[in-house]
């Protein structure tokens, strides 16, 4: 599996990037999030919508475990932290094979249902700004994906 590294200085920086990725990106796509408390998880999330044409307020569904936003392509935003331990379905089939992109906080919690092909992202915090954003592509999809994002 390859891994795409980038940095960015701001949350707009982080914003436009996953903004970026949304325009490469297609309906049943699976994007998973990891990164420590504090790390830009929803920041990346806002910019995703945005590029996907969405234009509530996003925020962390981290206490209704999924939030769907509509735009010109539907976004299925999970936060599964709190099914760590779980061995609950609350239906992801139904969102990994829908007709939106679905973007899931805390994916490792929920690995048993997670498909075999998707974008795992993984943001690490280097100071207050600075973010360096991990790309691991499962799949010939997504290995295209971050070749045309990393350009």
């Amino acid at each position: 599996m390859n891994e795409y590294i980038m940095e960015t200085k701001t949350e707009e920086e982080t914003k436009r990037l996953a903004e970026k990725l949304a325009l490469l990106i297609r309906p049943g796509d699976v994007l998973t999030l990891e990164g420590d408390l504090g790390a830009g998880k929803t920041t990346f999330t806002k910019g995703l919508g945005t590029g996907l044409g969405v234009r509530r307020t996003i925020n962390s569904p981290t206490f209704t475990i999924v939030k769907e936003y509509m735009g010109e392509i539907p976004l299925y935003h999970m936060d599964v932290y709190r099914l760590e331990n779980s061995e609950e379905d609350i239906g992801f089939d139904e969102y990994f094979h829908g007709d939106g992109v679905t973007v899931i906080e805390w994916a490792s919690f929920i690995k048993d249902f997670l498909p075999a092909e998707r974008l795992d992202i993984w943001i690490k915090r280097v100071d207050d700004h600075t973010r360096k954003i991990h790309f691991f592509p499962r799949g010939d999809h997504y290995e295209f994906v971050c070749k045309e994002l990393y350009r």
